[in-house]
C-alpha cells in the first residue's frame, strides 16, 4: 500500500493525495469491495434499464416519469464519481489520487447531490399537482416548465458547489497528504490544508442546511396536502392507488435525506464521539446505497415501471393498457 509523504517545507497543492479507504476496518477491505462492486452494478444496470424504459416506452413521458429518467442520470453519476475509486482502494491498495482529480470527484459528488434534492422536491410537487389539482395538470407541467425546473435545480447546484470547491482548491497544503476517507470528501481534505479551513467549512454547511431544509420544508408541505387531499376521496380504492403511487417516493426521499443528514451533522457536531470508521462508513453509503435501491424500489412499487421492465426484459414489446 502506498504511503502518503509530508510537505514541511514547501506551501502548495500536493502532486497526488492519498485515499486510506476506511481506518480501522482493513482486514474487511476483501468484502468491502465485493459488496460495493455489487452495489454499483446493481446500480448502473438498475438505472440504465429505468432510463431505457422511460426514453423507449411512448406511454411514459409523463411529468412524473421524466422526473425519474432524470434521477436515474444523476445516481449513475454520483455513484460512478465515487465507487470505481473506493474499490480500487479496497481490492488493491491503490488509494492515490492527483490534485485535481480530487477536487473534480468532489465537485460532482457535492452537484449530483445538491441536483438530487432538487429533483426530488420536484417530484414531490408533480405528485401534489397530479392529486390535488388533477383537471390542471397538463396546464401546469408543460414541457416548458419542466425544461425550466431541471435548468434551475442544476443551475442552483452549479452556484452553490462551485465557490465551495473555488475556496478549498485555492487553500495552501503543508501537512500530510494522506487523507483518512474513502473518497475525496470536503472535511477530511479541509483539514489537511496548513490555512484555517473554517470559511470554506461553514459556507458548506451553510449552503447544504439552506438547500436541504427548504426542500424538506416544501416536500412536506407537498404532502400534507397531498394526504389531506387524499383522506378526503370518498373511494377506498382511489385512496389505496393514490397512496400507494406517493409512497416509492416517500421511500427514496427517506433513503437520501436520513443518511445524508446524519452523515452531515454526525462529522460537525458528534466526530469525537463517533469512531472515524462509522463516519466514513456513513458518508459511503450515503453515496452508494440511494444510486443503488432507488431503482429497486421504483421498479417495485410503481407498476408501469414494473411491468415495462418485464416486457423489455422478456422481449415482449405488447403494450399495456
Amino acid at each position: 500500500m502506498m504511503v502518503g509523504v509530508l510537505y514541511n517545507h514547501t506551501v502548495g497543492p500536493p502532486a497526488t493525495f492519498f485515499l486510506v479507504g476506511i481506518p480501522g476496518l482493513q482486514s474487511s477491505y476483501l468484502w468491502l469491495a465485493i459488496s460495493l462492486s455489487a452495489m454499483y452494478t446493481t446500480a448502473l444496470l438498475g438505472n440504465t434499464l429505468i432510463m431505457t424504459v422511460i426514453c423507449m416506452d411512448s406511454t411514459l413521458q409523463e411529468p412524473m416519469y421524466c422526473f425519474l429518467c432524470v434521477l436515474a442520470a444523476v445516481d449513475i453519476v454520483m455513484a460512478s464519481s465515487v465507487a470505481p475509486k473506493m474499490v480500487s482502494i479496497f481490492s488493491s491498495g491503490d488509494g492515490s489520487i492527483s490534485f485535481n482529480a480530487c477536487f473534480t470527484q468532489m465537485y460532482f459528488v457535492h452537484t449530483s447531490t445538491a441536483v438530487e434534492t432538487g429533483l426530488l422536491l420536484a417530484m414531490a410537487f408533480d405528485r401534489y399537482v397530479a392529486i390535488c389539482k388533477p383537471l390542471h395538470y397538463t396546464r401546469i407541467l408543460t414541457p416548458k416548465m419542466m425544461l425550466g425546473v431541471c435548468v434551475t435545480i442544476i443551475s442552483r447546484a452549479v452556484l452553490s458547489v462551485t465557490p465551495l470547491i473555488w475556496m478549498l482548491s485555492h487553500l495552501p497544503f503543508c501537512s500530510s497528504n494522506v487523507v483518512p476517507h474513502s473518497y475525496c470528501e470536503h472535511m477530511a481534505i479541509a483539514k489537511l490544508s496548513c490555512a484555517d479551513p473554517m470559511p470554506s467549512s461553514l459556507y458548506s454547511l451553510i449552503f447544504s442546511s439552506i438547500i436541504v431544509a427548504c426542500d424538506v420544508a416544501f416536500i412536506a408541505a407537498s404532502y400534507t396536502l397531498i394526504l389531506k387531499a387524499v383522506f378526503g376521496l370518498s373511494s377506498k380504492n382511489a385512496q389505496v392507488k393514490a397512496l400507494s403511487t406517493c409512497g416509492s417516493h416517500v421511500g427514496v426521499m427517506c433513503l437520501f435525506y436520513l443518511p445524508g443528514l446524519v452523515s452531515i451533522y454526525v462529522a460537525w457536531i458528534w466526530q469525537d464521539r463517533v469512531p472515524l470508521h462509522t463516519q466514513v462508513l456513513l458518508a459511503d453509503l450515503y453515496l452508494v446505497l440511494p444510486p443503488t435501491l432507488n431503482p429497486i424500489i421504483y421498479g417495485v412499487r410503481t407498476k408501469q415501471i414494473r411491468e415495462r421492465i418485464w416486457r423489455l426484459l422478456t422481449c415482449n414489446p405488447r403494450q399495456g393498457s
